[in-house]
């Protein structure tokens, strides 16, 4: 595992930007063969249940997002560390799909941002105060590993792991 991707050891050597791409669509995939009977139902004690990982996912999408636009606009920023676990106790009353039409927005409008960035903005550092200094594509790379993890969650759920 990379210290500055704490992610990293989920790539599985496809493109980033193809698997950032790609996940709006597999979780709604998921969330569909989930069912809604089992969206609000963690899958053991301490866990997330579909719906808080959809959620979850949005928010980091907000987050990613927020952090690649800062990376961009500032030279040596250092980013905002944020707490999952209570960003995550306002997702109470949140539906799968509430939280899957958020993430699918904030993800286009990330990949929009993505799409024909020269490489010295890919280059561009950043400073994570837990991790050190990345570059902009680590972030990127962040994002798709991060990805990979949840619908590793979503995948067993739904019990086409």
């Amino acid at each position: 595992m990379s210290a500055l991707n704490p992610y990293d050891s989920f790539l599985d050597g496809r493109p980033v930007e193809e698997i950032i791409a790609a996940t709006p669509r597999e979780v709604s995939r998921l969330i569909e063969a989930i069912g809604p009977a089992r969206s609000f139902e963690p899958p053991a004690p301490g866990k997330w249940s579909p719906g808080e990982i959809v959620a979850h996912l949005a928010d980091c999408e907000l987050v990613f997002g927020f952090r690649l636009r800062q990376t961009l606009a500032e030279d040596g920023h250092t980013l905002q560390p944020f707490d999952q676990e209570k960003w995550a106790k306002s997702y109470h009353g949140i539906t799968p799909e509430e939280a899957l039409r958020a993430f699918k927005a904030l993800r286009e409008w990330n990949l929009i941002l993505l799409e024909d960035l020269p490489a010295e903005a890919r280059a561009r550092k950043v400073t994570h105060p837990e991790r050190g200094t990345m570059t902009f594509q680590t972030i990127v790379e962040t994002m798709a590993g991060h990805d990979l993890n949840h619908l590793g969650q979503l995948r067993k759920i739904a019990g086409t792991s």
